[in-house]
């Protein structure tokens, strides 16, 4: 896989994976993730994730809310995870293919430019 810019991340649409690809390399997944702030690579290669604090109950939960919007235009959704009444963690995985696929990348840049 060749690294992408931030930019043609943020301009890119995810494609339906219903499987049949190989997941990215972990190499490849480092590499990649260069241009994302503040993710991180789960040791296993197999996910990314990204954690934000809100400041209240709400505005965590309109975060949530326009995430799973954007998650359903691109059709690739997720992990939220809202604890703490204010902590938000996302985590993506392409899990048809058990780890890591452009889509994961695409949908994390665009999250970062909610």
């Amino acid at each position: 896989m060749s690294q992408c810019s931030l930019e043609q991340l943020t301009i890119g649409k995810c494609t339906p994976c219903e499987g049949g690809i190989d997941a990215i390399s972990l190499a490849d997944a480092e590499k990649q993730m260069a241009v994302l702030d503040g993710w991180k690579i789960a040791s296993d290669g197999k996910s990314i994730s990204k954690s934000w604090n809100r400041k209240n109950f709400v505005k965590s939960l309109d975060f949530c809310n326009a995430i799973g919007q954007l998650a359903e235009v691109e059709q690739h959704h997720p992990d939220l995870h809202l604890t703490g009444y204010r902590h938000v963690e996302v985590v993506l995985t392409t899990h048809a293919i058990g780890g890591l696929s452009l889509n994961d990348f695409i949908l994390a840049a665009k999250i970062d430019s909610l």
